[in-house]
């Protein structure tokens, strides 16, 4: 393997690591800013959402496509564009003047951060050689990614305050701009190697298109119900086209997910980790965040700040996940991260209408140490499962599962707690304790969610190996 020179390595390390970090903080900053880019924007109460789910499914839909992208024409190439696509479309987003062009813009903006990630990702299982230095670099990205997404919930609720909801979008821009600048200095060309520039575009439409569906049948599910015909057509088409895309990938003669890669049990079971690990934390904080709001009546920049312990206990988490990966192997660290989790959710029981801080503070301070050490151990070892010219597609297939997991986990139990409130207030106006019930109900399936996904690299994964 072709390593980059010693001294650009970290400094590289910088630059990607700061690119991941606006991509991913921009999920949660938006959730604190929804309820008043809603009363500005004019947004109705059910087209909302898609603020947040435009971005989140544009995202994992195309996370695969932009990987094997990666791969065939070269990392920094793709890593430069995804960045200028998404610098471009955060100054659309926060100039927006209505709903529609607020929803187009973060799809194009989710869009963009589909090409960055597994660019990035594989820059640095490329440049770092394999073993302490690689799995300290993973446990450096490990910590800023899921550091992004935590601290936005703390920057968005006083950006929107401070500065009002468009700068959640702007402070994009000059990270963007500097960043694509410093690549051409830091960054190798990483060109691909592969003969063929083929491009599955039927496998990327059929695999966005199934996970589009799929989103779009159980949000509306909780508004509709299941037996609304648009939610019935929905979820009935999404599991089609899903079989659909896995009879393309048999066809064609370049396939966006070669099927066969998926042989490597290391990379099957840490995608399935990576998938637990967002469909539990990353809608269990969604969740806190309303419940602060909406029940404890905390203004958006409280409830933001209130996610500084998940945000610190999240990069403490990834630093010793690199520690116990190495030690410990990667396969023990991911049990042991998702069953952390699947306790510190647990926490959560103990909310009620009167009050309920002390366990959302538990929660987001043990949730983020578990998330930290899981993410890492799994990132390191599906990374590592495949030949460096496949890298950029294991990292697309990594990313792709936990931002479907957000995507998937958000509209499953949200949709949850809707149900489980509405069948206690009969369809009427929604009491504190009917929210609580709800939000109770929603943790309790979450828990199981971590546990079922503690259960991949228990069976699926040896322990021979480690690292």
């Amino acid at each position: 393997m072709t390593l980059e020179p010693v001294r650009l390595r970290w400094p590289a390390l910088v630059v990607l690591c700061a690119a991941q970090f606006v991509d991913v903080l921009d999920v949660n900053a938006v959730v604190v800013a929804l309820p008043v880019i809603g009363r500005d924007l004019g947004f109705s109460a059910r087209d909302l959402q898609w603020v947040i789910t435009a971005y989140v499914l544009f995202f994992g839909g195309f996370l695969l496509l932009a990987g094997r992208l990666s791969d065939l024409f070269g990392r920094r190439r793709m890593f430069v564009l995804g960045l200028a696509v998404f610098t471009a479309s955060s100054l659309a987003c926060g100039l927006a003047g209505s709903p529609l062009a607020l929803v187009v813009s973060r799809a194009v903006q989710g869009l963009g951060a589909a090409i960055v990630a597994p660019a990035a990702l594989s820059t640095i299982s490329t440049i770092f050689p394999e073993g302490r230095e690689r799995n300290l670099a993973m446990g450096v990205w490990t910590a800023v990614a899921a550091g992004g997404g935590a601290a936005g919930l703390v920057l968005g609720g006083i950006v929107t305050d401070v500065l009002g909801w468009e700068w959640v979008f702007f402070v994009n821009v000059p990270v963007g701009v500097t960043s694509i600048a410093l690549s051409f200095v830091l960054l190798g060309a990483g060109r691909g190697e592969r003969a063929s520039r083929r491009l599955d575009m039927w496998g990327a439409v059929t695999l966005t298109a199934g996970l589009f569906l799929l989103v779009y049948g159980l949000t509306r599910a909780g508004e509709a119900g299941f037996g609304s015909p648009l939610v019935l057509a929905a979820i009935t088409l999404a599991p089609i086209l899903v079989m659909a895309f896995i009879f393309v990938e048999r066809r064609v003669a370049d396939p966006l997910v070669p099927l066969l890669i998926f042989r490597s049990a290391d990379l099957s079971g840490s995608a399935l980790v990576a998938f637990a690990n967002t469909a539990t934390t990353s809608p269990v904080a969604v969740i806190a965040v309303l419940y602060l709001q909406e029940v404890l009546s905390y203004s958006p920049t409280s409830a933001g700040l209130l996610g500084l312990p998940f945000s610190l206990s999240v990069i403490a988490g990834s630093f010793l996940g690199s520690r116990l990966t190495g030690s410990f192997g990667a396969r023990q660290t991911m049990i042991l991260g998702l069953l952390g989790i699947c306790a510190a959710t647990s926490l959560l029981l103990g909310i009620s209408a009167e009050g309920g801080l002390p366990y959302v503070l538990s929660n987001a301070a043990f949730s983020g140490l578990a998330l930290g050490c899981s993410a890492v151990a799994s990132t390191t070892r599906g990374t590592s499962a495949v030949q460096e010219e496949e890298r950029g597609l294991a990292s697309g297939i990594l990313s792709s599962c936990a931002q479907v997991g957000t995507a998937l986990g958000l509209a499953a139990l949200a949709t949850i707690a809707a149900a489980r409130t509405g069948a206690l207030t009969g369809g009427g106006e929604a009491s504190a304790a009917a929210l609580v019930e709800g939000f109770r109900t929603a943790f309790c399936v979450g828990a199981g969610v971590a546990v079922v996904g503690a259960l991949a690299p228990l069976f699926l994964m040896r322990g021979k190996g480690e690292g």
